[in-house]
């Protein structure tokens, strides 16, 4: 039985808003070539608009690919280049959706490169310390 690429195709969905002086981007689906652009967006608007405390909320993000890791490496660049924040909410290694991209960043051996916590109040809280890589 032949399976419909169309059918099983999930669009992300990248919504932003503001949390505690946060510029919170979230995401929920795939990261992948196609909807990766999306995501960069939203993270350029937040810096074009003068936000320079950003969290990306990945918990709820299925599957990451090499497009979507470029996008996490390329968001940290462009916010350590205007001396910006950036903090990323993802679930522990074998708790949520948010696990499978904390595994692949774990596994490229670039999750130490990131701020990372279990979720958005501990990310926009800003006494709370990053989980360890």
């Amino acid at each position: 039985m032949a399976v419909d690429a169309e059918a099983r195709w999930e669009p992300v969905l990248v919504t932003q808003a503001e949390l505690g002086g946060w510029a919170v981007v979230t995401v929920a689906g795939e990261m992948d070539l196609i909807s990766s652009p999306a995501v960069r967006q939203k993270v350029h608007e937040a810096v074009a608009d003068g936000r320079r405390s950003l969290v990306l909320d990945l918990a709820e993000v299925r599957f990451c690919d090499s497009s979507g890791v470029g996008v996490l490496i390329g968001a940290r660049r462009l916010m350590r280049s205007c001396a910006g924040r950036l903090r990323i909410v993802l679930p522990e290694r074998d708790h949520g959706d948010g696990a499978h991209v904390n595994r692949v960043l774990a596994a490229l051996g670039v999750r130490r490169l990131f701020e990372v916590f279990p979720d958005l109040a501990a990310a926009t809280d800003d006494t709370a310390r990053p989980m360890s890589a």
